[in-house]
């Protein structure tokens, strides 16, 4: 597995949110992780980060193991990270934003193929992030991620805030993106039809445990939306 995660276990001072998981995810698939809000499929995609910390259990990432590592370190890794809100540099241009993806490059040069996936930020990359709508910065936060060219890409609920026909686009062009660079997908979601277009698997997290589990062929949408609606 590329992303095999063991016991891990995550608290916010004596509460245990995140209860020993377990879960992996293979090359080139991805997985979702659903579930209603406060069930811990944020805090759990931080702990992978590091952006908190972990009291216990394993993250290997192709092996290496990344518990006790600090975030830039899991991101030179192979981890790429989307957080929710999607945390654009609002005073900055789209192309210094995208650059602060690159910055253990040495002469950092934004990839063409960036640009070509998502023309509007080509048209738009001398614009402030912070004058971009919802769904322009979703596609910012994404190519900023891709530019470090990680092997895992997770991403945080990615349609918060976004319009349908926009949450459709992303879908199919996260699809493409990895089939061509070759990366896999890690994606918290509550919306299911998104999940539905994009993942090989899917999870359903209930306080801080897992409580279900398909692969796309055995999925029952119904019980995942039963879960989401409790």
């Amino acid at each position: 597995m590329l992303l095999d995660v063991r016991d891990l276990d995550v608290r916010y001072g004596e509460s245990r949110v995140i209860r020993g998981v377990a879960f992996s995810v293979a090359k080139a698939e991805t997985l979702a992780i659903m579930g209603r809000n406060g069930m811990g499929k944020t805090t759990l995609l931080k702990a992978l980060i590091g952006m908190l910390p972990a009291r216990g259990g394993s993250i290997r990432l192709d092996g290496i193991e990344l518990a006790g590592m600090p975030s830039y370190r899991r991101v030179a890794a192979g981890l790429g990270f989307v957080p929710q809100g999607r945390m654009i540099f609002s005073q900055l241009t789209v192309e210094e934003n995208i650059l602060t993806g690159m910055e253990s490059a040495k002469r950092p040069v934004i990839p063409r193929w960036i640009y070509d996936t998502f023309p509007v930020l080509h048209e738009m990359r001398g614009r402030n992030g912070g004058n971009l709508s919802g769904g322009q910065q979703q596609q910012l936060a994404i190519a900023r991620a891709l530019v470090g060219e990680p092997k895992v890409l997770i991403l945080d609920e990615p349609t918060e805030g976004i319009q349908p026909s926009i949450i459709k686009d992303i879908a199919r062009t996260l699809n493409r993106l990895k089939a061509e660079r070759g990366f896999s997908l890690l994606v918290s979601e509550q919306v299911l039809s998104f999940a539905l277009e994009v993942a090989d698997r899917f999870l359903i997290i209930e306080r801080g445990e897992f409580a279900y589990e398909a692969q796309r062929a055995d999925v029952d949408p119904a019980r995942i939306q039963a879960f989401l609606k409790i």
